[in-house]
């Protein structure tokens, strides 16, 4: 079924890839949150947030409401995404992460520095903190895991040499995602996507308290399967 065309006043207010956070965070909260809360997940000063809110309200994606209160004072506004995510267009999410791959790639190098930077941020939060530090096998394990859980289908693939290892590098797994989340978006912004997806392995790793293991994607490394090398350090003699 063809989706219903996009206004270009949507196309313009989500040009802006902190604009794009915003939306994103409004449609991932299971109840309406106020401008100081989204602030606080997307690391922006709340009178920012409240500008980008303003925004996505005029063109009809966030709907405000004032907070029902009891107490005296001033209610606090509260925002929510104007439908569930469910009956959206099934390419909106495609859409606005190919909005948010264009943007950064207008940038790089930075724009590559900061894709990792927000896969690790979303790999924190997948992956609960660990207790006490976990080995290479569990925390192979457990990345397989939250690989699953976003999408990837993966699977533990043979052993072999990865590209640009360290020679000094000990164990080495590799993992292979054999159906990515954004494949479209991908195929336009290579750097952009895969190091999201680097980033959100190793940000994972850091809160498994296992910082030593390495990460090297290889992107397509055969049609429908790019590969995640996890490299630890060869034990000192």
């Amino acid at each position: 079924m063809p989706t219903e065309a996009i206004d270009p006043r949507t196309h313009a207010v989500l040009s802006g890839i902190s604009r794009v956070a915003v939306l994103e965070v409004v449609r991932a909260g299971t109840e309406p949150l106020d401008a100081t809360a989204i602030a606080g997940q997307v690391g922006l000063h709340p009178n920012t947030v409240r500008s980008h809110l303003d925004r996505l309200v005029a063109v009809g994606l966030v709907q405000e409401a004032a907070e029902a209160r009891v107490r005296p004072g001033r209610p606090r506004l509260l925002y929510s995404a104007t439908a569930p995510v469910d009956d959206a267009p099934e390419d909106s999410y495609r859409l606005l992460a190919g909005i948010l791959a264009g943007g950064l790639a207008g940038s790089a190098p930075s724009g590559v520095e900061a894709a990792v930077a927000a896969g690790r941020r979303w790999g924190s939060r997948l992956a609960p903190a660990a207790p006490l530090p976990l080995d290479a096998g569990a925390s192979t394990r457990r990345i397989v895991e939250i690989l699953g859980e976003v999408g990837f289908s993966p699977k533990v693939g043979e052993q072999r040499p990865a590209p640009e290892a360290d020679v000094n590098a000990g164990s080495h797994v590799v993992i292979e995602l054999h159906r990515c989340p954004f494949l479209d978006v991908a195929r336009d912004h290579p750097d952009i996507v895969c190091s999201v997806h680097r980033g959100l392995m190793e940000g994972a790793l850091e809160r498994l308290h296992a910082p030593g293991v390495g990460v090297i994607l290889e992107p397509f490394a055969r049609p429908g399967v790019c590969l995640a090398h996890l490299t630890t350090p060869a034990a000192k003699s």
